[in-house]
């Protein structure tokens, strides 16, 4: 990595900006080298930011629905065993009525 003199400093882009690079660098066909003089960055930027912001592919997007419908179901089923257990502790905590025979006063 090389020292940036007083002069130059390093610059910072916001986020819709590295969005937006991405996504013009992706829809214009061209490739990283050209957008990247276009926006007078450099491509290895483009690279990096495409692993952060480019939109996922079908079979990532097909990934990610699978993924979220096993984390769903996974909650409903722990949400139930939850609820069993609430119901289970608020009974083993009721104190028994005074007039069943055995019971502690």
């Amino acid at each position: 990595m090389k020292d940036l003199s007083p002069k130059e400093e390093r610059r910072k882009y916001s986020e819709s900006f590295k969005r937006e690079a991405v996504m013009h660098w992706l829809a214009s066909g061209k490739s990283a080298e050209t957008i990247s003089a276009e926006l007078g960055i450099g491509a290895d930027r483009l690279y990096v930011w495409k692993q952060r912001y480019s939109p996922p592919t079908a079979v990532e997007a097909e990934d990610l629905r699978v993924q979220l419908t096993a984390a769903r179901e996974e909650l409903a089923r722990v949400t139930e065993q939850r609820d069993i257990l609430k119901k289970t502790l608020g009974i083993l905590s009721e104190r028994p009525p005074k007039d069943i025979p055995g019971s502690k006063p």
